[in-house]
Order: C-alpha cells, then sequence, then structure tokens
C-alpha cells in the first residue's frame, strides 16, 4: 500500500453520518448566503418581463454607469495584472531588503476599510488637499471624474493577483527557473516558457477576482466619484440610486448584470481548467 493510498485512507475515516454531516452544513451555508441571494437578484430583475428588463439597462444613465465600469476595469486589472506578476516573482524568487515591508504593504488594502481608502485620495488631490492647489493651478481634474474613480479601483483591488500568484510561486520553488538560466535562457525566455505556464491558472484566477472587484468596488468609489449621474457613478453606485428611488426593477437588472459577468467569466475560467485537466490554482 502506498503512502497517499494509507493518507487518503486516514483522511476519510469518519463516518459516512459524518461526512454527509459536514457536507450538507456546507450546501446549507452556500445555499442561504450565497445562491439565495443570487437568485432573488434574478427573479426581482425579470419580474416585470424581459422588455423592461433590456430597457432598464439601455437607459441612458444605466448605460453611462455600464460603460464607465468597463473602463475603470479595463484600466486597473492590466495595471494591477503587471504589479503582481512583478511582485510575487520578486518577493518568490529573491531576497531583498524590506520584503516583509512589501508584503505587508500588498495586504493593506484588506485591512483599510474602502471608505478610507477613498478619503485618502480626498485629502491627497482634494480642492484643499495636500496637491489640490497644484491640480488646479494646471487645470488637471482627478476627484470627481474618470481618473480618481480609476486611481481608487486600482487601489483597492491592486492584492488580488500578487496574493495569488506569491504562494503558487512560492511552493514551486526556484530549482526550474535555475535550471533554465543554466541552460543559456535569459529572463524574459525563463519568464515565458517557464515561470508563465506553471502559475497561469493561479494567474487566471487572480485576475477573475481582481476584474470582479474593480467591477463591483463601491466604497473607494463612491468617495471620489461625486455620484453625477451619468458621468461618474459606476453600475454600482447607480444600483444604489435607483434602489434610493424605489426603482427596484432597473435596480436589480444592473445588479443581476454585474452578478452574471462575474459567474460568466468563472465558470469559464473553471470550463477551461477542467477540459484542459489541470487545477484551477495551478498547484501541482
Amino acid at each position: 500500500m502506498t503512502a497517499r493510498s494509507v493518507q487518503r485512507k486516514i483522511s476519510t475515516r469518519e463516518s459516512r453520518g459524518i461526512t454527509l454531516l459536514l457536507v450538507g452544513i456546507a450546501l446549507s451555508y452556500l445555499l442561504l448566503f450565497l445562491g439565495l441571494p443570487l437568485v432573488t437578484v434574478f427573479i426581482e430583475a425579470f419580474s416585470k418581463g424581459w422588455a423592461l428588463y433590456l430597457s432598464a439597462l439601455k437607459e441612458p444613465d444605466a448605460w453611462s454607469a455600464i460603460k464607465l465600469t468597463f473602463i475603470a476595469a479595463a484600466i486597473a486589472v492590466p495595471a494591477n495584472l503587471l504589479f503582481g506578476i512583478a511582485a510575487s516573482w520578486a518577493i518568490a524568487k529573491f531576497e531583498f531588503k524590506g520584503k516583509s515591508l512589501l508584503i505587508t504593504l500588498i495586504d493593506l488594502p484588506f485591512a483599510v476599510s474602502p471608505v478610507v481608502s477613498g478619503l485618502v485620495y480626498v485629502l491627497l488631490f482634494g480642492s484643499q488637499g495636500w496637491f489640490g492647489h497644484w491640480l488646479q493651478a494646471h487645470d488637471i481634474r482627478l476627484l470627481f471624474a474618470v481618473p480618481g474613480i480609476v486611481l481608487a479601483t486600482i487601489f483597492v483591488t491592486f492584492p488580488f493577483i500578487a496574493r495569488e500568484l506569491i504562494p503558487l510561486m512560492q511552493a514551486q520553488g526556484k530549482e526550474e527557473e535555475e535550471a533554465a538560466v543554466s541552460l543559456g535562457a535569459s529572463g524574459w525566455q525563463t519568464f515565458w516558457r517557464v515561470t508563465l505556464p506553471n502559475i497561469k491558472w493561479g494567474l487566471l484566477y487572480g485576475v477573475i477576482l481582481c476584474n470582479a472587484r474593480a467591477m463591483g468596488e463601491f466604497g473607494a468609489v463612491s468617495v471620489v466619484s461625486g455620484h453625477i449621474r451619468g458621468q461618474t457613478n459606476t453600475m454600482p453606485l447607480h444600483v444604489e440610486i435607483l434602489y434610493n428611488e424605489y426603482n427596484f426593477v432597473a435596480a436589480f437588472a444592473v445588479a443581476s448584470l454585474l452578478a452574471l459577468l462575474a459567474l460568466v467569466m468563472k465558470s469559464l475560467i473553471e470550463w477551461e481548467a477542467r477540459r484542459s485537466g489541470e487545477p484551477l490554482h495551478g498547484v501541482h
């Protein structure tokens, strides 16, 4: 009997009743706190029919919010992708002074409230902020405009890709990269042909998480956007306005689009991972 089969027997020694109980608790929790809210969103969104659902998404303010959300995500995700790869490569493959500090700073958005993150940008770039007078003198507008929304989105989402890749790269070690370098491969060739294939699923998963958070961010964006309807409202902010106006069908329609985008992206990656026979997080 191999060590793996022994380990499998030990890990599954609990009775069938205990196993079913644990699975039942997990499924009940997921259905109650995840499945039921998602189903409710879609039920409410289509409660008045397909035509009203589409009209709610085609409405000018809604369409403006959808476009702005995609613009912010389209800028924030690639920026965080570059940062995440660079930071995880440095942390996992090299030893340097300040490494612990860098890891702490990467985790900072997880510990700081998004509202506080938005207020930091107000303190820096607001009319009475540290750089406010200089920005006004050069006719540069960051707050209550698209640049401020993009900056806030980047701040709250930059840990996701890095935090997905760091433990993955650390677990893989340095042996394959060192072997490639010893055979004459350049740094770029080593990354493209050795490192990237080993981290591709973790990278994709990190991108999904980053994109979902970027499109769904509310707190930081709410502070820096100014809530200018049709100009600086993203989809989450537009949902809030519609809900406060008791326009429930339109609010749930936009909310359902947010949920649908996240579900579709996650499902496509899961399907491709299973089709290729590789684990989603890239751990072998």
